[in-house]
């Protein structure tokens, strides 16, 4: 049967587009989703939600100057309406907000173009908007964008995120303060009596469910009655910030969907977008798709197979970007594109003579900026790949611009830099032939404990209090998003800190994931100090300097100082409080990348037993801590005289 096409129905306070597989009901001129219609049910979203309350686009703000990262919400209500195509194929909408001086203070200086396109033949719609802040317009600071679904907690109750990350989920009832308790912070409750005893006695917590930009291509949730699935759909990153490895909210509790372009979770206020005065900026964010299915034989086990179905959709999606349809010009189409690739390769001579295959390493493109800026960089596009086994790379579909290519590569600290700008063009190949990353490197490797990847998931997880659990990660890869993890340091630990001794311990055993503080009788907390023990087959000289490497994986609100074979005495190196990035807290396993190259005088160091001293000093609250990804000791370069344990 063919498609009855696209149509359009303009009311006074609605718009409502139908393809003959769903409709979608958006408030005119707000640009609000009020209504989806599909497969006999009269509206997915949330019924007992206020209209504006079910399908919107938002996001914070801050006036130049503000401190920290809350800000002012705004569900942006647009002001005026416009039919941007209309016919049988394809209907797209306008909502617009055109900022003035006489709204300072009041709203965010942004000019905001919200779009809705629906495809016929096509069972969902798509979203994407268009920021726009003029050169004159006052200074201001944004914290977080995003497009949010709240859907029918009577109807969805099932949630997929990944192949292994699904499950039945608890009511949002649950987490009322009669039902549930609240934890640590007000996103962790306990569910004490619940709705549907099974989940009595487990967290809930919407931070349990990030994931990485680079994962993030589709999530959602699965009605039982008749069985229907709600997507969300990301085809690229390239409007994403922060780079592949940025974690996001996905969806959580509600039941809620969330599509999230930038927030500072897990990074703070360094990913905060700071504009200063005459700065202007524009950005196109998506478009992303609402993807709807049903089963198309009634004996199928629903919850397989629309996940499945949902899954071919999404690399559908990603196969198509860019997308030809947007109909606005601030879209770049596929033949207004360019492309780059070449080939990266890695050269330690401590680790092998010749060049080595830079196999897996991310390989990316972002606005110009410092070494490793890519991971910070919140207000322009990036367009990331992975290389393949022989450090071969092509990155396809980007916009035009000026861009610094950088890369990372799994198995070797550091960030890598192509100095040269890079301004792809309409159409053109750009071949960059053979790059070699040079990572930091001084001396032979004495140890090392870990393995450079930026997280510190190889490193020991315990297993949660059995208080507080989630089921969905006993006996899971991802162990480490168990709630209150950093309290069973001080179990495991109860008379002293860790001691790891090169040689003898196993850091997926005997190094603790993260460096947290220790909780006292009387609700204070303490600082710890991890100790290293290694042997040097020989005396160091005075005049020698070894080099010890310090990756860490995320930091909150830390002070990491390093002392040699004397722990009373002035550190050697500091690093002064470092990040705001609160992964402990919230359950991840890395947060923004940082690396320390600490020189250590041969003076300090003995012939036969020698032990560094890792201190986290600052010890008010149970959150601030680190996560190592990789530590390394480095001989001199002339050092030959002792054995790699």
């Amino acid at each position: 049967m063919s498609s009855p096409g696209v149509k359009l129905y303009v009311q006074d306070r609605y718009v409502v587009m139908d393809n003959g597989t769903l409709q979608v009901t958006i408030s005119n001129p707000d640009g609000i989703v009020t209504g989806i219609q599909y497969n006999g049910i009269d509206n997915l979203l949330a019924v007992e939600n206020v209209e504006v309350d079910r399908g919107y686009w938002d996001l914070n703000w801050s006036l130049a100057g503000t401190k920290g990262t809350r800000g002012k919400f705004d569900r942006i209500e647009s002001t005026s309406f416009e039919v941007v195509v209309e016919n049988e194929d394809q209907v797209e909408l306008s909502f617009t907000r055109t900022w003035d001086q006489s709204l300072e203070g009041k709203v965010v200086p942004l000019n905001i173009d919200k779009r809705f396109v629906m495809l016929s033949d096509s069972s969902g719609f798509y979203t994407y908007a268009i920021y726009e802040h003029l050169k004159e317009w006052p200074a201001f600071i944004l914290n977080r964008f995003r497009v949010a679904f709240k859907l029918r907690k009577d109807k969805f109750h099932y949630m997929a995120i990944a192949d292994n990350r699904q499950r039945y989920m608890p009511l949002p009832d649950d987490r009322l303060s009669y039902r549930g308790q609240a934890l640590a912070y007000p996103e962790a409750v306990l569910l004490i009596d619940p709705v549907e005893p099974e989940f009595r006695g487990e967290v809930d917590d919407k931070y349990q469910y990030s994931c990485e930009n680079k994962d993030n291509r589709v999530h959602g949730w699965i009605c039982n009655d008749p069985p229907v699935g709600f997507w969300q759909i990301t085809p690229s990153d390239e409007f994403r910030s922060a780079g592949p490895l940025k974690q996001n909210l996905t969806s959580h509790v509600g039941p809620y969907t969330l599509a999230i372009m930038h927030s500072v979770h897990y990074s703070g206020e360094d990913l905060l977008l700071k504009f200063g005065t005459n700065e202007p900026w524009k950005k196109v964010l998506g478009p992303v798709f609402i993807y709807l299915n049903s089963l198309s034989d009634p004996e199928d086990d629903p919850l397989s197979s629309l996940w499945e179905d949902a899954k071919e959709q999404m690399r559908i999606e990603v196969e198509g970007w860019p997308y030809t349809f947007p109909a606005s010009e601030d879209f770049q189409q596929p033949d207004q594109r360019g492309n780059v690739s070449g080939r990266l390769q890695v050269k330690d001579r401590y680790v092998c003579n010749e060049n080595i295959p830079a196999n897996g390493a991310y390989v990316g493109l972002a606005p110009p900026g410092d070494v490793g800026s890519w991971q910070r960089e919140v207000k322009g596009y990036q367009f990331w790949t992975r290389a393949d086994e022989d450090g071969y790379f092509c990155i396809n579909h980007i916009r035009t611009g000026d861009y610094n290519l950088y890369a990372f590569v799994p198995g070797f600290i550091g960030d890598y830099r192509y100095d040269v700008i890079i301004t792809p063009s309409a159409g053109y190949d750009i071949y960059l032939g053979d790059l070699v990353y040079e990572p930091p490197r001084d001396g032979p490797t004495l140890w090392e404990i870990g393995v450079p990847d930026r997280t510190a998931r190889e490193f020991y997880v315990p297993d949660p209090s059995p208080m507080l659990i989630n089921r969905l990660y006993v006996n899971h890869p991802d162990r480490f998003r168990q709630y209150g993890l950093w309290e069973r340091y001080a179990d495991l630990y109860p008379d002293g800190d860790l001691v790891y001794t090169v040689g003898v311990s196993d850091y997926r055993k005997d190094w603790f994931f993260a460096q947290v503080n220790r909780k006292n009788d009387d609700h204070t907390y303490t600082g710890t100090t991890w100790q290293i023990k290694f042997k040097l087959d020989c005396a160091a000289t005075k005049t020698d300097t070894y080099k010890l490497r310090l990756a860490l994986a995320t930091a909150h609100a830390a002070v990491l100082q390093v002392r040699v074979n004397d722990d009373a005495n002035s550190p050697l190196f500091s690093t002064g409080q470092i990040g705001k990035d609160n992964t402990i807290a919230r359950h991840g396993i890395h947060g923004l990348y940082r690396l320390y190259n600490v020189d250590v005088p041969g003076n300090l160091l003995l012939e036969g037993d020698n032990t560094i001293f890792l201190t986290q000093a600052n010890n008010t609250s149970p959150f601030q801590g680190i996560m190592y990804d990789y530590i390394r000791l480095e001989g001199p370069a002339s050092f030959n005289g002792n054995k790699k344990p």
